[in-house]
């Protein structure tokens, strides 16, 4: 993959934009104005299925206790989440997206936990507005943002524990920021290299209970999805998400 190019840059509108990429946990921190926070792999395309299944909304959490707290006080509730990329126990849901595809979730309410994607939601705490970032609906963030038309964008690459790199969460932010300023793009050879790189623990017969092959080809269908999941209500330690048709 291309080496990352950060800094600033402007759309070709009457109103400047500024566009920054950032990284981890610590970019989450130093996010601003209108921020993406993105987890390819695979809290948000999670996030983007249930919800096109019905969910009524996403309760992004970043501890497991208080996931169960919820729980406890909402036995309703669907808990859904990973730790080192593994269901977590009581949950009802892992982090698969091939296990909750053609899941009815209508209705629902789903509290969400996993090991960088809800941890960066919570730690962005400048950001003056929070929507999340994968691959299965990047065109409707691209289409958001344009309507929106803010002076900042912070474009939060996670990365693998929020602490290292991941190459599906950098070629999603450099997707949107291309797309924002009508740059061509090249998917089809970003996704291959994914294949070889990233995504290619996806692809290992010992990962296959909880990290399926089809979990690389759900999570890398770009555009799919014609809505943003928008942070409608934030907390210290949660996150309400609801979809948000553009």
């Amino acid at each position: 993959m291309h080496p990352l190019q950060k800094g600033c840059f402007y759309l070709p509108t009457d109103k400047k934009m500024e566009i920054r990429i950032l990284e981890y946990i610590e970019g989450a921190r130093k996010a601003t104005g209108l921020t993406v926070v993105i987890d390819v792999f695979r809290a948000f395309t999670m996030g983007c299925y249930v919800v096109n299944n019905g969910a009524k909304e996403i309760i992004a959490v970043d501890e497991v206790d208080t996931a169960f707290h919820l729980k406890r006080e909402n036995p309703g509730y669907l808990l859904m989440g990973e730790r080192n990329e593994r269901k977590i126990k009581g949950f009802d849901f892992g982090n698969s997206p091939t296990h909750i595809e053609r899941v009815d979730f209508t209705g629902k309410t789903v509290v969400q936990t996993t090991s960088a994607g809800t941890r960066g939601l919570i730690e962005a705490i400048g950001a003056d507005e929070i929507i999340t970032g994968s691959l299965v609906n990047a065109d409707a963030i691209v289409t958001y943002i344009k309507n929106r038309n803010p002076s900042m964008v912070s474009l939060v690459a996670m990365g693998y524990a929020g602490k290292t790199p991941a190459g599906e969460d950098l070629f999603c932010a450099e997707y949107i920021r291309a797309k924002l300023l009508d740059q061509k793009t090249d998917p089809d050879t970003m996704i291959h290299r994914l294949k070889e790189g990233s995504g290619k623990r996806f692809f290992d017969p010992q990962n296959i209970n909880h990290s399926p092959p089809n979990d690389f080809y759900l999570c890398t269908r770009i555009g799919i999805f014609d809505f943003v999941l928008r942070a409608e209500e934030i907390f210290s330690d949660s996150v309400i998400l609801r979809k948000h048709a553009v």
